[in-house]
């Protein structure tokens, strides 16, 4: 396994790009199985989950068809629809690999996946999922572990579908809905909806390839099935999370950065928080290309932070409150406040796992229940600590790079599912960071 060794008390500052979204493209790869003919999708980010979706895709008949040509564009075309079962041995490598059950249903009737359990942030079931497919007709059984799932001979009929759930709403119980429903006969709205911007990215799809979709982006959806949808090409929108994490990285070093590509517009919660912190984020207007106009999903920006880091209150919400994928990172930056942060997770009660990393860097942080309060120090020191999951381990390397000293984070393949090139992309940007394997003496 590898892990980053990074010296800390080096201030960030430069330019970098956001990325694709890879939240948004994994249920974008998956909506290509509900056409016979090819999806284009562009700005797609190199990660981990991305090739393990590639994997579970080619299993199932639809394969990208456009190798060797540019990395970031895939074209992905479903030719055999014999399979449909999205088998254990992928589908546990990532747990959006569920998002294949709606297309699947819709395009062939029938599917079987494997349940994806639950993760190191605690469990995430599916049973929303299951609600909105039985509510579109079709009959939902369990066999070895595996969700059977087929459409009976009428087919799938539009519903109204209440997807509301002790956490909020589903995000790719949405997807899933949404996918079904739109080749589904008759009209579905689905109530309490997930009003992420990557449901509203998939959307967009689906609207190119001829689906009717309205209201995506809001916690009503509308959709008017067809009955079929064709080709589309499509950008993915920015990632919030990768771009959230560069604007923490920045305030949390001192840093002047700035983010070209960065989605504002979905991160309004984010930069409020940051703002009260005492971040700036600005557009820079001279960065958009002549004649173009400004767009606030694909903006550039510069991040600056002053010297004193002030407390805040935060609580995670669905979208637009402040996203549980950012809390990890926000409390590393907290850790060097002036004062008491209050921070409450609502979406995932479980997800503090970094917080037992943190103090052994010397932080002070106190939790309780889904609740913790964080008590700034003067500095951090540097510590070997071991990644837990995706978003604790980015929350490591920021505080490791704000440490005094060196901070060995282990287990960073977490990383690679959802950052591409963190370590050469933050080395450009004046991190000293470098990747090692155990055998070289990452500290394991």
């Amino acid at each position: 396994m590898d892990s980053f060794v990074i010296e800390g008390g080096r201030r960030l500052a430069g330019k970098l790009r956001i990325n694709g979204s890879k939240n948004a493209a994994l249920p974008l790869m998956a909506a290509a199985l509900l056409t016979d003919e090819p999806v284009t999708l562009r700005d797609v980010p190199d990660l981990a989950d991305i090739r393990n979706m590639l994997r579970l895709l080619a299993e199932l008949g639809c394969h990208r068809v456009n190798e060797g040509d540019d990395r970031r564009v895939m074209t992905l075309h479903a030719t055999d629809r014999s399979n449909s079962h999205a088998r254990y041995d992928i589908v546990r490598t990532m747990r959006a690999g569920v998002c294949v059950l709606g297309p699947l249903l819709g395009r062939r009737g029938t599917c079987r996946v494997s349940m994806p359990g639950g993760c190191a942030i605690g469990d995430r079931p599916i049973d929303l999922h299951l609600r909105g497919m039985r509510a579109l007709g079709a009959e939902v059984s369990m066999d070895a572990g595996d969700i059977v799932v087929t459409v009976p001979p009428g087919g799938l009929v539009g519903a109204t579908i209440f997807l509301g759930g002790p956490f909020g709403s589903t995000v790719l119980g949405t997807a899933n809905v949404m996918c079904a429903a739109a080749v589904a006969r008759g009209r579905t709205v689905i109530e309490s909806a997930a009003c992420e911007p990557e449901v509203a990215d998939l959307a967009a799809l689906l609207v190119r390839m001829g689906a009717r979709i309205s209201g995506a982006g809001t916690p009503r959806i509308t959709i008017d099935g067809v009955p079929q949808l064709g080709k589309a090409d499509h950008t993915i929108m920015p990632d919030r999370i990768e771009a959230g994490t560069f604007l923490m990285a920045a305030a949390i070093t001192n840093g002047d950065l700035v983010l070209d590509n960065c989605p504002t517009d979905t991160l309004l919660a984010t930069i409020d928080r940051l703002n009260a912190i005492g971040v700036e984020v600005e557009p820079i207007e001279f960065l958009r290309p002549a004649g173009h106009p400004a767009d606030p999903q694909r903006q550039a920006v510069r991040v600056t932070c002053g010297r004193v880091i002030r407390p805040v209150e935060v609580t995670t919400q669905p979208h637009p409150g402040f996203p549980t994928d950012l809390q990890a990172q926000l409390v590393a930056l907290l850790t060097l406040a002036d004062g008491n942060s209050v921070i409450t997770e609502r979406i995932f009660p479980d997800r503090f796992l970094h917080v037992a990393e943190l103090t052994r860097m010397g932080a002070k942080i106190f939790r309780q229940g889904p609740t913790v309060i964080v008590s700034g120090v003067r500095e951090l020191h540097g510590a070997p600590v071991m990644a837990s999951d995706l978003r604790a381990s980015a929350c490591l390397v920021l505080a490791g790079m704000a440490a005094q000293g060196t901070t060995t984070v282990n287990r960073v393949y977490h990383l690679d599912r959802g950052y591409e090139s963190m370590e050469s992309r933050l080395r450009d940007v004046g991190a000293r960071i470098t990747r090692v394997s155990v055998k070289e003496g990452a500290g394991e």
